[in-house]
C-alpha cells in the first residue's frame, strides 16, 4: 500500500488530495490548489469572446502553445504570459513532489466560503502541473470540473489503514493534530485553525463539532455522495455518453449537447470498464511477477560474478606464479584488468537492478491504486477516471517490453590466459580474447552461379547469410596476383557485386570477400578459384585443344585445407585443418575449403592410420553433398574407393576442368584410364572416412609429369 501513496498526493501541495477535481486531461488537483494556480487571461482569449467570434467549439479552450507559456523548460525559474503585455512575470515555484507550479499574481481575498463557492476571477486560465496543458475556464469556473469521488474513497481507506493520528486539514505548513471535526463542513480542525476559520458565531454556531475519532467513524458510515452533473447540478448522472466518454444526466440528453450522441446505460458501462481495467491489470501483473523474478536473477548474477571473479583471479595468480620473477610486473597489470572487468560487470548489473526496482515500485503502486479503484461502487465516479487508468496501465505494461527483462551483462569472464610463449616474449603477454561490445557481421556467401570470367575480367557476386541478424556496413573483396601470391584489396564498398578488369590472360586467381561494420570485420568467405581466358577463343579453332596449348602453361597450384564449417560434426581436425579423422564408426564427409570451377588442379592425401580394413573414399563433390554417407552415394560426388590401400599410401586426385575429367593415382601410379568425364561446375576436394582412418592433405602440388606428357601427345 505504501507504494500507492504517490498516486494519492496532489502534484501542487504534495499532500493527500482534498476535494479532488478531474481536469479534461484526466489528471487530478485539490480544489483549493486549482484555485491557487489560476492565472487571469485577456478578454480576447476568453470563451465568451471566442464563441462570439464563432471560433469557440468547446466549454474548455486549450491555449495555443505559441500564445501562452506558463511552463518553461529553461532553468530561469520564470514563466510569463506572452499574449498579455501588461501582465507582470511571476516567479514559478516547485511543489513538494517536484512539479513546477505558478502562484496567482495577487493573493485571493480572505473568505470563509469553500473554494468551489468563492468567486473565480473572470477570464481565468489553469495549467495542469503534470502535463502542462492550459485551458480557459468558462462562467462556471472550477464548478465545471467533475469531482473525483472514487479518489476520495481510496484516500479515506488508505488513511484508515495507516491508523495514523488525524491531522488538521487547514494548516498551511506542518499539519497539527486535529482536535475536532465539523460534521456539516466535513473538515478536521486543530484549535488555532478552528478559531480562525470556524468561529462559533453566526451560521457556523449551529454546526456540530465532534472528536476526530468519532468524526472518522461518522464519515465512514455516512452515505456515499452521489455525483451530480456539472452542467445541471441538481441532476444525478443516469447515462453514459459513448462519444464524449463521460457520464451525463437526463437533461443533457433532452436539451444539452449530448442529445444527438450515442448513450448507454451507466451500470452496463461501469461493469464493462471494470472488466477492461481488470483485464489490463492481468497483463501488468504478469509483468510485475516477471520483474520480481528478474530481480532475483540479477541478485544471483551479482553473487555469481563475485564467485567467478574470485575463481578467475585464483587461476590467474597460479599462472603468473609459475613464471616466477619474469611475470611479477605483468601479474599486477593483469589483476588490475580483471578487477576492472569485475567492477564493470557489477556496476552494470547493479545499475540495472536499481532501474528495474524503481520501475517495479512504480508499477506496483499503480496496480494497488487500480485495485482500490475497482473496489469502488460509484459507477459515475469510476467511469470518470477509468479511461485514463486503462491507458496508464497499458502504457506501463508497454514499458516492460522486449529487452527490459534481459540481463545487460553476463556472469562469465570472457578472458583466457595463454602461458605458452617463451620467457623472452613475456612483455607481450595479454589476454587472448576480449569479448566485443557488439557482434561483427556474418561471413558473406559467394553466389557461385553469378560469378564468372570473360577474357581478362572477373565478375564476383556475394550476399549475407539468410539468417544473419547483424547488418554489414560494407564489404572488402580481395584477389591474389594470379600466381599464388598475396591477396590484395580490389574493392571496398556497400555493393554486393564487382567486376575486376585488367587481369592477366591464362591465369588462375583466388578471390575472397569479407564484411565489416563499426565493431570489426567478419571472417573471410570461402576462396573461389577463377581462370581467365587464354587470349583467344580456342573453341572456334579446328585443331584439338591439346595441340594448341601446352598444358603446363595452364596450370596454377592451389593451396587449401579442410573446411570445418561445412564438415560433419563427427569429423576431428588437427594440424591446421590439414589432418582429419572421425569419431564415428559410420562414414562422414569433409570438404576442402577451396572450390574449383576452371583450371587443372592436383592434390594428394596420405594415409596416416588404417585399421580394420575400412573403405575411405577420395574425390570431389558439390557444396550440398550429403555429409553422413559414404562419398559417391548420391549424385553430388565423384569418388574412388580402394580397399587395398595400406598405412602410408598416397592417393592423388587430378581435376582437369579444361578437359572436364577426373583422374586418380595411388603411389604415383594412375588407377586405370580416366575415372570420370564430362565433369562441369564448381567442385570441392572431398573425403569420406570413419574412426579407423586418418588422412593428411597435401596441396600446392604440380601436375605429375607423366600426365602432362600424355596430355601433350593426346
Amino acid at each position: 500500500m505504501e507504494e500507492m501513496e504517490e498516486e494519492l498526493k496532489c502534484p501542487v501541495c504534495g499532500s493527500f488530495y482534498r476535494e479532488p477535481i478531474i481536469l479534461p486531461c484526466s489528471h487530478n488537483l485539490c480544489q483549493a490548489c486549482a484555485r491557487n494556480i489560476l492565472v487571469q487571461t485577456p478578454e480576447s482569449e476568453s470563451p465568451q469572446s471566442r464563441r462570439a467570434s464563432g471560433s469557440g467549439v468547446s466549454d474548455y479552450d486549450y491555449l495555443d502553445l505559441d500564445k501562452m507559456s506558463l511552463y518553461s523548460e529553461a532553468d530561469s525559474g520564470y514563466g510569463s504570459y506572452g499574449g498579455f503585455a501588461s501582465a507582470p512575470t511571476t516567479p514559478c515555484q516547485k511543489s513538494p513532489n517536484g512539479v513546477r507550479v505558478f502562484p496567482p499574481a495577487m493573493p485571493p481575498p480572505a473568505t470563509h466560503l469553500s473554494p468551489a463557492l468563492a468567486p473565480v476571477p473572470r477570464n481565468s486560465c489553469i495549467t495542469c502541473p503534470q502535463c502542462h496543458r492550459s485551458l480557459i475556464l468558462d462562467d462556471r469556473g472550477l464548478r465545471g470540473f467533475p469531482k473525483n469521488r472514487v479518489l476520495e474513497g481510496v484516500i479515506d481507506r488508505y488513511q484508515q489503514s495507516k491508523a495514523a493520528a488525524l491531522k488538521c486539514q487547514l494548516c498551511e505548513k506542518a499539519p497539527k493534530e486535529a482536535t475536532v471535526m465539523c460534521e456539516q463542513c466535513d473538515v478536521f480542525y486543530c484549535d488555532p485553525c478552528r478559531l480562525r476559520c470556524h468561529p462559533p458565531r453566526g451560521p457556523l454556531a449551529k454546526h456540530r463539532l465532534v472528536p476526530p475519532a468519532q468524526g472518522r467513524v461518522s464519515r465512514r458510515l455516512s452515505p456515499r455522495k452521489v455525483s451530480t452533473c456539472t452542467d445541471h447540478e441538481l441532476e444525478n448522472h443516469s447515462m453514459y455518453c459513448v462519444q464524449c466518454k463521460m457520464p451525463v444526466c437526463y437533461q443533457c440528453l433532452e436539451e444539452g449537447k449530448h442529445s444527438s450522441h450515442e448513450v448507454k446505460a451507466l451500470g452496463a458501462m461501469w461493469k464493462l470498464h471494470k472488466s477492461q481495467l481488470s483485464q489490463a491489470l492481468n497483463g501488468l501483473s504478469d509483468r510485475a511477477k516477471e520483474a520480481k523474478e528478474f530481480l532475483v536473477q540479477l541478485r544471483t548474477m551479482v553473487q555469481q560474478i563475485q564467485e567467478n571473479s574470485v575463481e578467475f583471479e585464483a587461476c590467474l595468480v597460479a599462472q603468473c606464479d609459475a613464471l616466477i620473477d619474469a611475470l611479477n610486473r605483468r601479474k599486477a597489470q593483469l589483476l588490475a584488468r580483471v578487477n576492472k572487468e569485475h567492477e564493470h560487470k557489477l556496476k552494470v548489473v547493479r545499475d540495472q537492478i536499481s532501474h528495474c526496482t524503481v520501475k517495479l515500485r512504480q508499477t506496483t503502486g499503480l496496480m494497488e491504486y487500480c485495485l482500490e479503484v475497482i473496489k469502488e461502487n460509484d459507477p459515475s465516479g469510476f467511469l470518470q477516471i477509468s479511461d485514463a487508468l486503462i491507458r496508464r496501465v497499458h502504457l506501463t505494461e508497454d514499458q516492460w517490453g522486449k529487452g527490459t527483462l534481459t540481463p545487460r551483462m553476463t556472469t562469465d569472464f570472457d578472458l583466457s590466459l595463454d602461458n605458452s610463449p617463451l620467457l623472452q616474449s613475456i612483455h607481450q603477454l595479454d589476454f587472448v580474447q576480449v569479448k566485443a561490445s557488439s557482434p561483427v557481421p556474418a561471413t558473406p556467401i559467394l553466389q557461385l552461379e553469378e560469378c564468372c570470367t570473360h577474357n581478362n575480367s572477373a565478375t564476383l557476386s556475394w550476399k549475407q547469410p539468410p539468417l544473419s541478424t547483424v547488418a554489414a556496413e560494407g564489404y572488402i573483396l580481395e584477389l591474389d596476383d594470379g600466381s599464388g601470391g598475396q591477396f590484395r584489396e580490389v574493392y571496398v564498398g556497400k555493393e554486393t557485386m564487382c567486376t575486376v578488369d585488367g587481369l592477366h590472360f591464362n591465369s588462375t586467381y583466388n578471390a575472397r570477400v569479407k564484411a565489416f561494420n563499426k565493431t570489426g570485420v567478419s571472417p573471410y568467405s570461402k576462396t573461389l578459384v577463377l581462370q581467365t581466358s587464354e587470349g583467344c577463343n580456342f573453341e572456334t579453332q579446328s585443331a584439338s585443344y591439346s595441340q594448341l596449348v601446352d598444358i603446363k602453361k595452364l596450370l596454377a597450384v592451389a593451396w587449401f585445407a579442410f573446411d570445418p564449417g561445412s564438415a560433419h560434426s563427427d569429423i576431428i581436425f588437427s594440424n591446421d585443418n590439414l589432418t582429419v579423422t572421425c569419431s564415428s564408426y559410420d562414414d562422414r564427409v569433409v570438404l576442402g575449403k577451396t572450390g574449383f570451377s576452371k583450371g587443372v588442379h592436383y592434390w594428394e592425401l596420405t594415409i596416416d592410420r588404417y585399421d580394420n580394413h575400412p573403405d575411405p573414399a577420395f574425390g570431389v563433390a558439390r557444396i550440398d553433398v550429403m555429409k553422413d554417407v559414404m562419398l559417391g552415394k548420391d549424385d553430388k560426388a565423384w569418388a574412388i574407393t580402394e580397399g587395398g590401400i595400406t598405412k602410408g599410401a598416397t592417393i592423388g586426385v587430378l581435376l582437369d576442368l579444361h578437359r572436364k575429367t577426373l583422374t586418380f593415382f595411388i603411389n604415383n601410379e594412375q588407377q586405370g584410364p580416366i575415372a570420370f568425364e564430362n565433369v562441369e561446375g564448381l567442385f570441392f576436394p572431398a573425403v569420406s572416412l570413419n574412426r579407423n582412418v586418418q588422412v593428411t592433405l597435401h596441396t600446392g602440388l604440380p601436375v605429375p609429369d607423366f600426365y602432362s606428357s600424355r596430355a601433350s601427345i593426346a
